[in-house]
């Protein structure tokens, strides 16, 4: 699940990317309301997370959730900003947002809000996504389950799950799997990934992930 981050302080922006990236999200990272407006309109994000003062005013969080909002983007919007009062939650929530966390924040807190949007995002258009063998994934609560049965997942199997369920039909090899998803941690080898997808397959009841012989592996067939 892919947020973007629009935070023009480096050290807080690193902050909150490596604390998402370590709960399975993917996280780019924009520095202003104008490079922030960019990717917001060419990438289908999950979430926006948006610091109120930018490089372009001290409102320029606002008036970019308000551009995005006129433009017709239903993406969930959390303002995250040192800026406090109740005249300032207010001003955010007219201008599009969905919730607001003032600096400073626990992460804890921010996670549970982050989590919160998702589930009310997918509850407002499709709760969960179809997977083979009338298996389903709620990206919002970020849970796997068939039949009343919930596959206990850790945050990294789910992770790998999801990468293939956001890219049907398309086979990920190794390295580019390490690349997505242990970003930066260390070497990692192959028989790791191997060791993943063995297990997925044991608590899928080995319905959900195809190989590919000499490519990687992908989504199983009969998604729908």
């Amino acid at each position: 699940m892919r947020l973007l981050i629009v935070e023009d302080d480096p050290h807080i922006a690193e902050l909150l990317s490596d604390g998402l990236t370590e709960e399975g999200y993917e996280c780019d990272l924009a520095a202003s309301a104008a490079e922030g407006e960019q990717l917001a309109t060419l990438f289908p994000y999950a979430l926006l997370i948006l610091d109120v003062m930018l490089p372009e005013g001290i409102d320029a969080g606002y008036q970019l959730g308000e551009r995005l909002r006129a433009a017709g983007s239903k993406v969930p919007i959390l303002y995250l900003t040192a800026r406090g009062t109740v005249e300032d939650r207010v001003t955010g929530l007219e201008a599009g947002g969905d919730d607001y966390l003032t600096k400073p924040f626990a992460f804890t807190e921010l996670r549970a809000r982050i989590r919160a949007l998702l589930r009310r995002a997918s509850g407002n258009t499709q709760n969960a996504v179809p997977l083979p063998k009338g298996w389903m994934m709620d990206l919002g609560a970020r849970e796997v389950y068939a039949a009343g049965i919930r596959a206990d997942l850790t945050r990294r199997e789910f992770a790998l799950l999801e990468l293939f369920v956001m890219n049907p039909g398309r086979a990920f090899g190794r390295d580019e799997i390490i690349e997505r998803l242990w970003r930066g941690e260390g070497s990692v080898e192959h028989k790791v990934i191997d060791v993943y997808v063995s297990t997925l397959r044991r608590k899928t009841h080995d319905t959900l992930i195809d190989t590919i012989r000499g490519t990687g592996y992908r989504l199983g067939r009969g998604t729908t």
